[in-house]
């Protein structure tokens, strides 16, 4: 497999500009927070220094590829995909494959002063919750993980095992959410944690509402491909 492979797969995408699972309206400015307490961030304290990174901290002298709102560290046997809507193309998801495990990886916009992590994890919760799922938290290297059992069919036994990270980083917000090996090996789960530390955040100054996804691009290299796939298809007789 390529380091780049696109796929589309609805069941997957359906929600994945989505901080949480369910519908619930979401705040969507630092107001929202005046009736309440809001909740601190969380981050590594060794953020800034060990990722993930916001745009112009030293991330180190490796090479990235650029996704827009993230750019994402190049390593051996890594494969990068990105999950998109099938109306309007537009790109809501990285998944980085390596070794038998997965982590979709997203960006989204924060309030300047108040972190998301928390709330995302309560909200998570309560939703599998209700959908015979269990969910606990766990602590990391990189702060606090929940590790959640989701059912396979709605009202089944939760068999599939996922595990969601989160950081809370200035003005953003990134997740996690890993799948396969990983979520039985412990050290499989430390090497992709590892890689997404590594990631660094774009931000950028225009404003977007908080919880909104962070925009992300396409390569040049994954759209000539998808170009040149375009073509076989239209003309395969071709040479």
């Amino acid at each position: 497999m390529g380091f780049f492979d696109l796929f589309r797969r609805e069941e997957d995408i359906a929600k994945a500009d989505k901080l949480v699972l369910d519908d619930e309206p979401q705040p969507e400015d630092d107001a929202e927070f005046e009736d309440e307490e809001p909740d601190a961030k969380e981050a590594p304290v060794d953020r800034a220094e060990a990722g993930p990174f916001d745009d112009g901290e030293d991330a180190g002298d490796g090479a990235f590829v650029d996704l827009g709102a993230l750019r994402v560290p190049a390593q051996q046997g890594l494969a990068l995909r990105l999950e998109m809507e099938d109306k309007t193309q537009r790109v809501v998801a990285v998944a980085l494959d390596l070794e038998g495990s997965t982590i979709q990886v997203q960006a989204f916009a924060a309030p300047r002063s108040a972190g998301l992590w928390a709330d995302v994890r309560r909200q998570l919760a309560d939703q599998l919750g209700k959908q015979g799922g269990t969910a606990k938290e766990e602590q990391h290297a990189i702060g606090t993980a929940l590790r959640t059992a989701v059912p396979v069919v709605a009202g089944g036994a939760p068999e599939r095992q996922v595990v969601f990270l989160g950081v809370d980083g200035p003005r953003w917000f990134l997740r996690g959410v890993v799948t396969g090996e990983a979520t039985v090996d412990e050290e499989k789960l430390e090497q992709l944690i590892k890689l997404f530390r590594g990631i660094i955040v774009v931000r950028g100054d225009k404003p977007v509402p908080p919880r909104d996804l962070l925009p992300l691009t396409m390569p040049q290299a994954m759209a000539d491909q998808l170009q040149q796939a375009a073509a076989q298809r239209a003309n395969p007789d071709a040479s």
